[in-house]
């Protein structure tokens, strides 16, 4: 049932995205709401409009091809595609998680100038190389828990938004993977933890781009802009990078000369 829920959250959230105008609606302005309605959905997509609430409300599991329709009618992306597939069930076992690990953990030493972290699906830190620790002294156990809970890694994350870019990244790797005791307890710690940033944990927003910057700021040091990406090596979900790219000229420059 909690996965129904989430899919439901996430078919409801998607819904929200789409303007009428998308599917060749006209758009009156009058629309209490955002986006589309179910009835809408449910024709465009050719499914039952009771079908298509008990989706929305958890109440029933539905096939694969019920979602590849509903996800063309809501134009997902082929990244919330496949969190959609995701969370119905339809994921694909890939390799296995300790070996992928291992593998990516030798190219952590390609980026000397670029902070990188190597991260499991539920963004447990495995390895971190020499430029993150220059910017981020202690990577922590959990990449998300340290940054939400840690005073030293507040003091570097300025407005916030690099935590929740993180934690859409972070949803988006546990749909994929479907039930998973440490992801729930990742979570549960988030929501304990940190309930003031509750609507962001609530959050079923997808990442619009692969890249995204952020300054982070040093302490007694300068405001350094980054270009976050979050690598998935052939495609793997279980594994990833979080690479940290100088963003300006200045950033470039004051890692060269920390990392010497």
């Amino acid at each position: 049932m909690d996965t129904r829920r989430e899919l439901g959250a996430f078919l409801r959230a998607a819904r929200e995205q789409v303007a009428p105008v998308e599917l060749g609606l006209p758009d009156t302005g009058r629309r209490r709401t955002p986006g589309l309605r179910r009835e809408e959905v449910a024709a465009a997509s050719g499914i039952g409009l009771a079908w298509y609430t008990w989706l929305e409300q958890g109440r029933v599991s539905t096939s694969r091809q019920v979602l590849e329709s509903v996800a063309r009618t809501l134009k997902l992306g082929p990244d919330a595609r496949t969190q959609l597939l995701a969370l119905g069930g339809f994921t694909s076992a890939g390799e296995p998680e300790a070996d992928r690990i291992a593998e990516l953990r030798p190219l952590l030493a390609s980026w000397p100038h670029s902070p990188a972290l190597l991260l499991d699906h539920s963004f447990d830190v495995h390895a971190a190389n020499d430029a993150y620790r220059v910017v981020w002294p202690e990577p922590g156990e959990n990449l998300l828990l340290h940054l939400a809970t840690s005073e030293a890694a507040g003091e570097r994350l300025g407005s916030g938004e690099l935590l929740y870019q993180l934690f859409l990244r972070f949803r988006m790797q546990a749909d994929r993977r479907g039930a998973d005791p440490r992801v729930r307890r990742v979570f549960d710690d988030l929501r304990r933890l940190r309930p003031d940033l509750g609507h962001w944990w609530a959050c079923r927003g997808v990442p619009e781009t692969q890249v995204w910057e952020s300054d982070v700021l040093v302490p007694d040091g300068p405001r350094l802009r980054f270009a976050f990406s979050l690598l998935l090596p052939g495609g793997a979900s279980a594994a990833a990078l979080l690479v940290q790219a100088p963003a300006d000229a200045g950033t470039a420059e004051w890692m060269r000369l920390s990392c010497s």
